[in-house]
């Protein structure tokens, strides 16, 4: 009987190591995992083989005397994942199957801002929220639209951004200036590569918009300093 007893505890075992193992392959996932997109600063410039654009004569212009700090913009509810929107022509909010952005939408949007300000914006410096106490003045960007959106006659969707924009003072937190950005591009084919290029090009006209309004905000600003 004791071995007996001794041998059901030997099989018990060995059985519940066979079952965590089979358990282990039979969970094991297939899925894919998603594609990450990433968005990058240069959507909007010339096509490959378009001649070079002359640069404008004399020397170039002297930077503003203007240190900006671009905080985190603030999302519209359902923007505020790394997932990529899409809208049908019924107002139905859904998400792309398997693809992302590299990050959260707000820091990936707050990362491409800092870019575009330093691509198009004649700043002495421009940095994201971290540096905002080291800076003279501070962006503010709310995002109503960051979406693909469908309508009932295209094939393809057509991407929507719309930018609200706050510039001011770090000091005494006045406003300098309200902006208002908004850009539609619509996507060659209704592929996901081919609208999230789209996604980059309305992003990239949207915020070089906003780079432009408050480049001559502080422009103003630092000559009556």
């Amino acid at each position: 009987m004791i071995r007996s007893a001794a041998w059901q505890r030997v099989f018990a075992a060995v059985f519940a190591a066979a079952c965590l193992a089979a358990c282990g392959s039979l969970f094991q996932s297939t899925v894919k995992p998603p594609t990450v997109y990433w968005l990058s600063a240069g959507a909007e410039s010339p096509a490959p083989g378009t001649p070079a654009a002359d640069p404008p004569a004399g020397a170039p212009a002297a930077a503003i005397p203007a240190d900006l700090a671009v905080l985190k913009p603030r999302l519209r509810p359902g923007l505020e994942s790394d997932r990529i929107a899409v809208l049908y022509p019924d107002r139905h909010l859904d998400y792309f199957a398997d693809a992302r952005w590299s990050g959260p939408l707000g820091e990936v949007l707050e990362d491409l801002a800092v870019q575009e300000f330093r691509s198009h914006a004649n700043l002495r410096s421009v940095r994201g929220e971290a540096s905002v106490f080291g800076s003279a003045y501070w962006l503010e960007i709310e995002v109503t639209d960051f979406q693909a959106e469908y309508t009932s006659a295209a094939a393809a969707p057509t991407v929507h951004v719309h930018l609200l924009a706050r510039l001011g003072g770090s000091g005494d937190r006045r406003i300098l200036g309200q902006f208002a950005a908004n850009a539609q591009q619509p996507a060659a084919e209704n592929r996901l590569t081919a609208i999230v290029d789209a996604f980059a090009h309305a992003a990239d006209a949207a915020l070089t918009q906003i780079a432009a309004h408050a480049d001559e905000t502080l422009a103003k600003t630092s000559e009556t300093r």
